[in-house]
């Protein structure tokens, strides 16, 4: 059994990550977030330690290392908002605990490189939750493409409307400094997919930029994708609407719908599984999307582009 600690657990995400600590069974010995609302903790770890201040947060974690071993943390769970991802996993690679963090991993490339070489200092490893790559369906596919001999680029299309109310300005996750804005906070997930199944990229174009909305041309080692994301409920298609969902997810290869709407309930569980058999995804995978929402979020939009998505004409 492995003793772990959270940040970020009144978050949205959170109970994912609870359940699956549970489903491996191990133990959760501390937990911190500004918020008090989380009586969630009373379903799978009542005994757990709660702090609503980050330094008593710190200093607890710290008192465990220097206690009896078998209290010590060994997976520090990141589930904070994306700009504090960073300063968190320092805290877990300077107590001596691995770390295991929500996409992104940090805003800015650059992060990348001093958690390398702290990681290396440290002796411990930073974890990633790539939950897609654990899909069943989506696996198949990534074994379909690898198969494939076929030297033509594939044309894929990816659409991803997710509708969001007033409370979402509102929030860290309407501010692009704490957030890195929709191509970052909702679209990493998406371009890490389209990554792991066709290469890293060769060209990036944005053509449209909006607080709500982006859209843009990308072209991969293997693939050309042309990518919208959108906040905007107006944005959903008339059968999304007519189904009354407020949701719009597709990505198309070659003209054919990949079907991934189900099978996400334990994803978060084959992560961790993975991570406890040192077979996680770790800073290496991370880097090419976190570089290209980067440059996405700092690129100029091109008018008038050929490569525009539907949605954008």
């Amino acid at each position: 059994m492995k003793n772990f600690a959270i940040t970020g657990v009144a978050g949205y995400i959170a109970p994912r990550h609870l359940q699956a600590i549970k489903d491996t069974n191990n133990n959760l010995l501390a937990a911190t977030d500004p918020h008090d609302s989380v009586g969630i903790l009373d379903r799978y770890f009542p005994e757990t330690s709660f702090f609503t201040e980050y330094e008593r947060f710190d200093r607890h974690l710290e008192m465990l290392r220097r206690s009896d071993p078998a209290n010590r943390v060994d997976f520090l769970t990141i589930c904070s908002p994306n700009h504090l991802h960073d300063a968190h996993i320092r805290l877990a690679l300077r107590i001596g605990a691995d770390a295991i963090c929500e996409k992104p991993l940090v805003l800015n490339p650059w992060n990348l490189d001093i958690l390398e070489e702290l990681e290396k200092e440290s002796g411990k490893r930073v974890y990633t939750v790539h939950q897609l790559r654990v899909h069943p369906s989506l696996i198949l596919i990534k074994e379909k493409l690898d198969n494939e001999k076929s030297s033509a680029k594939h044309q894929v299309e990816l659409t991803y409307i997710t509708s969001r109310g007033m409370w979402y300005n509102y929030s860290w996750k309407g501010m692009i400094e704490k957030s890195g804005g929709i191509a970052t906070n909702i679209g990493v997930h998406f371009f890490d997919l389209l990554m792991w199944y066709f290469g890293k990229p060769i060209h990036n174009e944005v053509h449209l930029s909006q607080p709500d909305k982006m859209a843009g041309f990308l072209e991969l080692k293997n693939a050309e994708v042309n990518w919208y994301l959108s906040l905007d409920k107006n944005d959903l298609p008339k059968e999304a609407v007519q189904a009354q969902r407020r949701t719009h997810r597709s990505i198309k290869i070659d003209g054919n719908e990949v079907e991934f709407t189900e099978g996400f309930t334990d994803l978060h569980t084959k992560v961790y599984e993975n991570v406890l058999s040192a077979k996680g995804f770790g800073i290496s995978d991370a880097r090419p999307a976190i570089e290209t929402v980067y440059n996405i979020r700092n690129m100029k939009p091109i008018q008038n582009s050929s490569k525009q998505h539907p949605f954008v004409k």
